[in-house]
């Protein structure tokens, strides 16, 4: 069995706990472990907060709509947030940003232009921080997908979980 979402959401400040607290139910009730649970619904409120802040058309008009889409299947959960902005800065992101696992990360955020304790510029950061894979297409004048997955752990008898894998014989 496996569970899959998508919202369409008005880019409003309002639409990020909704989309966290959809995610946090369906996995709750599937049986993910809260560990797990919670690095998710982070990550999945810094894409949806960029969504809301960069996401649209004119900069600092809350107009439009984005787009969060969540699968979780026995071993994975994906999640992917779509925007119609005018996608990443070139300093930010190439036109379609590889996929980077944990090992290949940089271990501290980057300093902000405000500073090393800047509020701002760190989402990108604290997913990839939170997720195994994480993958940014860039869509200049037409917007940016940020799509991650992590590997689930489960609660003992989750309604979702993997069945064990049988050994491999040769």
């Amino acid at each position: 069995m496996s569970i899959w979402w998508s919202l369409h959401l008005r880019r409003e400040a309002a639409s990020v706990p909704l989309a966290r607290r959809l995610l946090v139910g369906a996995m709750e009730t599937a049986g993910v472990d809260p560990e797990t649970s919670y690095e998710l619904s982070v990550a999945l409120s810094e894409a949806c907060a960029n969504a809301v802040e960069h996401g649209g058309g004119d900069a600092g008009r809350a107009t439009g709509e984005y787009r969060v889409t969540a699968y979780l299947d026995g071993e994975m959960c994906r999640i992917e947030v779509t925007d119609s902005g005018p996608g990443f800065p070139a300093a930010r992101a190439e036109p379609d940003r590889a996929v980077r696992r944990r090992s290949q990360r940089p271990q501290t955020p980057p300093a902000g232009p405000d500073g090393e304790h800047a509020e701002h510029g760190r989402g990108l950061f604290l997913i990839e921080a939170l997720a195994d894979h994480v993958h940014v297409r860039n869509k200049p004048g037409r917007g940016a997908v940020v799509s991650f997955d992590k590997i689930l752990k489960w609660r003992e008898g989750a309604l979702l979980a993997a069945p064990p894998r049988e050994p491999v014989t040769a």
